[in-house]
């Protein structure tokens, strides 16, 4: 049976998407204001990205944010990838419980509990804080959220391939390089991107986890607005949201267009069988 139309329906889902999308939007226009207030309208200009791109304070912290992202979404999906094949694949091991506990702790401590932790680690260790520290505290929240995404994968993953691989000769780790990780490769990838999302939105934990040399970007965004919000903030806002709106819109188009091939696939090998 079809739903019918109804004006509550339409309401509730037109005052939704308002809610959630109308004060991007106005950020978004407010960012080609030519006022230096940003709640009054004075004509269109571009000049507040030209300003942002010679504000060496905030080039300097997208710099920083950067390599944090990339070097700390590396080093937990590989942890994490690790760590989930152990729990999925390891069965039954004495300290499995305590183990896992340690893997998925991230998820359910707050934030401020695990900034403060590590803070109190590389105090204690006599690591200074900086690029490195940020990037080890990343590495250890993001981690337990690889480790879901590819358990998933992992458990629904058939091992006949793996046995088959080894019946042919393959050592086990030729076995795990050339059949599972090919095969589980959405799963890690998906839990790069999301490693990667986490530390590039982080900041309270990079708060406790940084020292005076290294500032990311969030950071710096909190310490500016502050003291008041400036159009060069909405202009940066505009091109994360740019950027982020690019990669959803091309990841779409690629997993729609690999779903096409492999129905195509399927489709001309049931034709020859």
């Amino acid at each position: 049976m079809r739903n019918r139309f109804s004006w509550f329906n339409a309401t509730s889902l037109t005052l939704g998407f308002a809610f959630l999308y109308l004060p991007i939007l106005i950020l978004v226009v407010y960012s080609f204001n030519s006022s230096k207030l940003v709640t009054v309208w004075a004509g269109f200009s571009t000049k507040w990205y030209g300003e942002l791109f010679h504000d060496q304070a905030f080039m300097d912290a997208a710099i920083v944010t950067l390599k944090v992202g990339l070097a700390s979404s590396t080093l937990a999906t590989v942890l994490g990838t690790m760590a989930a094949y152990v729990l999925v694949r390891g069965g039954r091991f004495f300290g499995r419980t305590l183990f896992s506990g340690m893997i998925y702790a991230p998820l359910v401590v707050p934030d401020v509990i695990t900034g403060l932790s590590l803070l109190l680690l590389f105090i204690s260790i006599g690591l200074d804080r900086g690029i490195g520290t940020i990037v080890l505290a990343h590495a250890t929240f993001s981690m337990c959220y690889v480790s879901v995404v590819v358990s998933s994968r992992l458990v629904s993953f058939d091992r006949a391939l793996e046995e088959a691989a080894l019946d042919l000769g393959c050592t086990p780790w030729d076995a795990f390089k050339s059949v599972t990780l090919p095969i589980i490769a959405p799963a890690v990838i998906s839990g790069w991107l999301l490693a990667f999302t986490l530390s590039l939105d982080d900041l309270v934990i990079a708060s406790f986890a940084s020292g005076p040399s290294a500032t990311t970007l969030p950071m710096k965004i909190f310490s500016q607005v502050r003291l008041g919000v400036s159009p060069e903030i909405n202009a940066l806002s505009t091109i994360l949201i740019s950027i982020v709106t690019v990669g959803v819109v091309t990841t779409s188009v690629l997993t729609k267009q690999a779903a096409v091939r492999r129905k195509r696939q399927e489709q001309e090998a049931a034709k020859q069988d």
